[in-house]
């Protein structure tokens, strides 16, 4: 890696935390410099303008988001104790510092920002598509009845999962996402075989 990637690294590693907590419109390029130490020619010479830095600072969130749930997927063995793996990267909060970066963005970008609005259906269309394969394996082995509907199923998880975590960030508490989490399980318990 070159110097002037491992700049341009260096700034979306310090930038995605700030733009994930702060939001898009709520991140100014002071917040940036400050993160950084960096001057403004640092920053905008390795940057076009701060819609490409949030952009940029999305797909890092994702990505790590994204590795910590493919990790957890690969330790499990049934499709349960994959599901219940799934379901521990989302309830540890740790894991997604200023709150789910997919919700977040998402929020901010609905109707201003279609670059970022794009990325965002992409990472939710994969991270429903977790759930979708689990269910779709699971059948296939055995493991679940065929009366699951994977694609219904994947829907409605990641959609519950989502509200939960906005649940956690606006009441700043797990009680929340800690039912809601349950009733996903509990639901799961039923198809088990």
């Amino acid at each position: 890696m070159s110097k002037a990637e491992r700049t341009k690294q260096f700034i979306i590693e310090k930038s995605a935390p700030i733009i994930n907590r702060k939001g898009m419109a709520g991140t100014s390029l002071t917040d940036i410099m400050e993160a950084t130490k960096l001057a403004k020619g640092g920053i905008y010479g390795n940057f076009e303008n701060k819609e490409e830095i949030c952009t940029e600072s999305f797909l890092y969130l994702r990505s790590q988001l994204a590795d910590k749930l493919n990790n957890a997927l690969a330790q499990g063995k049934s499709a349960k104790e994959k599901l219940y793996n799934l379901l521990n990267v989302y309830e540890n909060k740790d894991n997604m510092v200023g709150g789910c970066p997919i919700l977040n963005f998402g929020v901010e970008a609905d109707d201003t920002n279609p670059v970022i609005k794009e990325q965002v259906k992409k990472a939710i269309q994969s991270a429903q598509k977790r759930f979708f394969d689990l269910a779709e394996e699971g059948i296939a082995n055995k493991e679940l009845t065929s009366e699951i509907n994977p694609e219904h199923f994947s829907i409605k998880t990641f959609a519950m999962i989502e509200g939960a975590i906005l649940y956690r960030k606006v009441f700043d508490n797990d009680e929340q996402i800690k039912i809601v989490l349950e009733s996903i399980k509990k639901e799961f318990e039923r198809y088990v075989v």
